[in-house]
């Protein structure tokens, strides 16, 4: 199971732009909290702190306590995030409750491991081509994984792998396997490079006459006439 990420927020009463706009230049970030067939609450967070919690890897895949100002405490996990294109600015947070007796589906990031040490990596012309990088996952809160790994030291060239392939802890399951959907998560495939064509041999260029030859034929022309 993931780590319990501690967030502080506050209730807002405002909405729309150009409240979010205040929010935002006074250093905090607007979100909402939904789920569990409950209303939607409004909230405000400091935006120095979900910055630098969203450095950290787990912060997207773990279970999140929220308190609000007045001390309640809830589960939640993070389901949308907009960031500001070019500043150190989170623009808007979406928070989903969750309960521990319900089934929840989540995307979590899978790891490569030992793919320097594959016979597939140390081939030249072998490219090792990763399909998927986030799994979607369904499992209850206390079963959650920070992540999956899969081990490619023994993949050859020419091989693939597939969503089966990934060992999952117990009570965690793989929504596409579950649906049929055995996807390929990797393949190492060989690589032709074509020689480049061979430039053309430059053709002689037309004799030119020289200003003597040039002349002489114009007197035997006049001559001729």
């Amino acid at each position: 199971m993931s780590d319990v990420f501690q967030i502080p927020a506050e209730l807002r009463d405002d909405s729309g732009k150009g409240a979010s706009r205040r929010l935002r230049r006074q250093g905090f970030v607007p979100g909402i909290l939904y789920g569990l067939s409950k209303d939607a609450i409004a909230l405000q967070l400091e935006n120095r702190f979900m910055v630098k919690a969203l450095e950290e890897e787990s912060f997207y895949t773990s279970i999140l306590e929220i308190t609000v100002g007045d001390g309640r405490k809830q589960k939640v996990i993070l389901r949308d995030l907009q960031r500001h294109p070019f500043k150190s600015l989170i623009m808007h947070v979406d928070f989903q409750r969750i309960s521990d007796t319900e089934l929840m589906r989540i995307q979590i990031p899978l790891h490569f491991e030992n793919e320097d040490a594959s016979p597939a990596e140390k081939m030249t012309g072998v490219v090792i081509s990763h399909q998927v990088t986030e799994i979607e996952v369904s499992c209850l809160p206390t079963n959650l994984p920070e992540f999956l790994t899969l081990d490619l030291a023994k993949l050859e060239p020419g091989e693939m792998r597939h969503l089966s392939d990934i060992r999952v802890p117990n009570g965690v399951e793989l929504v596409a396997l579950s649906h049929g959907d055995d996807q390929i998560v990797v393949s190492a495939q060989h690589v032709t490079v074509q020689a480049e064509p061979e430039a053309d041999e430059e053709a002689p260029s037309p004799e030119v006459p020289t200003t003597s030859e040039a002349q002489t034929d114009s007197d035997d022309d006049s001559s001729d006439s």
